[in-house]
């Protein structure tokens, strides 16, 4: 059954009927919120991912090309995802490494909102530079990406006087209630995934061009979403900075 949010957060375990996720790079996702994706299609919410990059610069191999990664990598991001029960993966294709937060992107993802009409959008928290134990600068693409995520979220995306364009495409304006922050240092929402964690696991190895050893990952990931858990008492969780968008 879907719980209704209340005040300005949703509950524990609240499940989208609609959650459209916007990224930066395949795996991404798989390592930010593979087990709460797994709950949400488990519970019935509808999943689209969204791949803005190509993900063609993760790797430092000189004898794969950039296409040859790009191709690879979308086929890895259709196994996760399906491993998962999402219902649709839309690749935007910029190339990965190389994003800038311009009007021609920001159009681009008003218009994967407007036609996928999600109630519930996840993005990475774009304010987020250094990690807090300052090991880890926050990728470019991260940042610049989903501060472009956020601006097409709002007001474009809900607005017919932003890019006046689509609606010749049919594509009428469309608001979000929630937005969901991966990878944010302000959490307000912790998920359980105990259940789920072996199933982030698995969708995890399908990105085989980045993830050799389940072992190794398993040790990093079950480390920081059972840090995550502690949170809320138990096992594994998943962080999330929830926003309500009036």
């Amino acid at each position: 059954m879907t719980e209704t949010p209340v005040g300005n957060s949703a509950p524990e375990f609240y499940t989208p009927q609609r959650a459209l996720v916007m990224v930066a790079h395949p795996d991404d996702i798989e390592f930010g919120m593979a087990g709460t994706v797994a709950r949400w299609t488990e519970a019935g919410s509808h999943v689209t991912f969204c791949l803005i990059t190509d993900g063609a610069a993760g790797s430092d191999d000189p004898n794969l090309s950039r296409a040859q990664l790009a191709a690879l990598r979308q086929d890895e991001q259709r196994a996760a995802a399906a491993s998962l029960g999402v219902h649709d993966v839309i690749f935007l294709g910029h190339p990965d490494g190389m994003v800038v937060p311009s009007l021609e992107l920001r159009r681009e993802l008003v218009r994967v909102i407007r036609h996928v009409k999600p109630d519930t959008l996840v993005t990475m928290d774009p304010t987020v530079f250094f990690t807090a134990n300052n090991t880890y600068i926050n990728h470019p693409d991260h940042r610049y990406a989903c501060q472009t995520v956020l601006d097409a979220v709002f007001p474009a995306a809900g607005n017919r006087k932003y890019f006046e364009e689509l609606l010749d495409e049919g594509l009428e304006p469309h608001k979000v209630t929630y937005v969901y922050l991966l990878f944010t240092e302000k959490p307000t929402l912790h998920i359980d995934i105990s259940a789920y964690f072996e199933r982030k696991l698995d969708a995890l190895m399908l990105h085989a061009s980045q993830i050799p050893d389940r072992e190794e990952i398993g040790k990093f990931i079950g480390e920081w979403d059972h840090e995550a858990g502690k949170a809320i008492g138990v096992q594994y969780a998943e962080s999330f900075r929830v926003l309500k968008i009036n």
